[in-house]
């Protein structure tokens, strides 16, 4: 077996400097979090030039691919391959011919276009690419396939093995597959005219689950035992595919982490003001779609990206995020993905039903109060900063909400929000963006699915809660949003896994378990030694991931009741 050999700048990231620590008093400073965020991301530009050893070829339909061999012998990957091409700006991924030669797959740091938080625009617009990593022990049969979707509010993020490395995943003996799609602008411009439709980061999804099912038994995966899953904005997708007749036959079960396709950021009421809004904010004023399509067209990648809606003053991060998933016109010769608001779609029961298994972590919210500033912080306004699928009739209502909402997080007393009591209103960055859209999802489903659900909420506080700790609430309680990922992909950066080898091996275990039997704990064991039972209608219950695992009612506080309540009155609809 080869050597590895990496590019120099390899070098540059000295891991004994960016170890994490875990401490009750210690709370990086906004400095030092700036400067974490720095390192990893020209960590994620340094590792991707390392190379391993030679893999394959393959030979799949698609053509011949050699990848490399990685996790020190134990699997193949197969990087950087090409299963869609973006033909042209804000139009419909178009397949990819087949190539004549042998592909060489080592390519580790595609990804799309967008704006990282230190001002860079990076990626390519030609972006459409996936990873395949494939156990390299020869196996009686094809193994279950597991194709994951990254989250990033559908404005960042990537496939990226910096983050989402296989290695706790491909252990449990499954085919992982990694996918890039368009993010942002690029993603989801919505003008209901052919020549931007809308929702092409969702379409590219597609062709990226069509380019599975075509072609990853030659990876010695099963065509017809898919799983998608995904986190936060991921996990939207995911919830997304189910409610497309785009994507139906295309996947055989389902996993949500940390969002649905009704949580309030991840939709578009009313696209073409977005964009007409983004287009005034970078000096063109026009309502026609076909001019906006053209001032768009004529603009880089780092105008588009560089641009940005202000938010409203008083209002939370997570409503700057506005280029996202939308009900697209009818126009004759296309083909549309989405036809109708995703709640309806639930309500009437149309949607791919399919297994799925769906749940959320336990402080969602600290990741996002870690995003805000001292500007923002002094700004914020709960009656300001409802979330965008609630319709009042009067201000008077609205006011009643955020009063009570106010009261629920921050007590009675009116106290001004500052930096040292913000995470008091962890709940209100979690609870209404997070958790009760996975119950609300829930309950829909249990009303018109046929398939089993399961439910589970994400309680473990331990070693590899590292978005917590990145955002500045590390000797706070509970599980930030992300926090979960780092106990299914193995980040390429050091972390003390070895802490929390338990932990990993159980989660994997029900993940994989969930795509391979569509029951997270199929039987009990020393590992998982509690039954982990279906969802049922009539005592809803959830699975709790923690050191001692139990059982909770899926409704299980004020809270939770108070949004139940809100949103049965005020929910916004089509």
């Amino acid at each position: 077996m080869g050597k590895v050999v990496c590019g120099s700048l390899v070098n540059w990231f000295d891991a004994g400097t960016h170890k994490f620590h875990r401490s009750n008093k210690y709370v990086p400073s906004s400095a030092v979090r700036l400067t974490m965020l720095k390192h990893l991301i020209l960590s994620t530009l340094a590792l991707s030039w390392c190379v391993e050893p030679g893999a394959g070829p393959v030979r799949a339909p698609a053509g011949a691919v050699r990848g490399a061999v990685g996790g020190g012998g134990k699997y193949a990957q197969y990087t950087g391959i090409p299963y869609a091409r973006v033909a042209q700006r804000f139009q419909d991924p178009q397949p990819v011919p087949p190539w004549p030669e042998v592909l060489h797959a080592v390519d580790q740091h595609v990804r799309c276009p967008q704006r990282f938080p230190l001002g860079l625009v990076l990626g390519q617009e030609d972006c459409l690419t996936l990873n395949v990593f494939q156990p390299l022990a020869s196996a009686p049969r094809p193994r279950p396939v597991m194709v994951f979707i990254h989250g990033g509010g559908f404005r960042e993020g990537s496939n990226t093995q910096f983050f989402y490395g296989p290695d706790y995943l491909i252990n449990k003996d499954v085919v992982l597959v990694t996918i890039n799609y368009r993010v942002e602008i690029l993603g989801f411009l919505c003008l209901g005219i052919k020549e931007a439709p809308g929702n092409m980061g969702l379409k590219d999804q597609v062709a990226a689950l069509k380019w599975v099912k075509r072609n990853i038994e030659a990876f010695g995966g099963d065509p017809d035992n898919v799983t998608i899953f995904g986190e936060s904005a991921g996990a939207a997708a995911v919830s997304y595919l189910m409610l497309s007749p785009m994507a139906e036959g295309l996947f055989h079960k389902a996993i949500m982490q940390s969002g649905t396709a009704i949580t309030p950021w991840s939709f578009q009421y009313d696209p073409l003001e977005t964009a007409i809004s983004l287009a005034g904010h970078m000096g063109f004023h026009s309502e026609d779609p076909h001019k906006l399509y053209n001032f768009f067209m004529n603009k880089t990648v780092e105008e588009l990206l560089k641009a940005r809606v202000p938010r409203e003053e008083g209002n939370l991060i997570m409503s700057e995020t506005i280029f996202v998933p939308c009900v697209e016109k009818p126009i004759p010769g296309v083909e549309p993905f989405l036809t109708d608001y995703p709640y309806n779609i639930y309500e009437k029961g149309v949607h791919n039903d399919v297994p799925t298994m769906l749940g959320y972590n336990t402080a969602e919210g600290y990741m996002f109060l870690g995003k805000e500033n001292d500007t923002t912080i002094s700004q914020l306004d709960l009656r300001k900063a409802m979330p965008r699928d609630l319709k009042f009739p009067t201000q008077a209502d609205k006011d009643a909400v955020a009063d009570k909402a106010r009261e629920l997080y921050l007590g009675l007393e009116d106290v001004k929000i500052t930096k040292k009591n913000l995470h008091k209103l962890v709940g209100f960055y979690g609870d209404p963006f997070f958790k009760y859209p996975v119950i609300a999802t829930t309950e829909l489903m249990l009303k018109t699915s046929k398939s089993p659900v399961y439910n589970y909420r994400f309680a473990y506080d331990g070693w590899l809660n590292l978005a917590k700790f990145i955002f500045g609430y590390g000797s706070h309680p509970g599980v930030s949003h992300a926090d979960d990922l780092f106990y299914l992909f193995k980040p390429k950066f050091p972390v003390p896994a070895f802490l929390e080898s338990k932990i990993i091996d159980q989660v994997t275990t029900m993940w994989t378990n969930f795509a391979k039997f569509g029951q997270p704990i199929p039987s009990t064991s020393p590992l998982l030694p509690r039954p982990w039972p279906r969802t049922s209608p009539g005592h809803p219950e959830v699975f709790v991931i923690d050191r001692e695992p139990a059982s909770a009612p899926l409704v299980d506080s004020e809270a939770t009741t108070f949004w139940r309540q809100t949103y049965s009155k005020y929910r916004r609809k089509l």
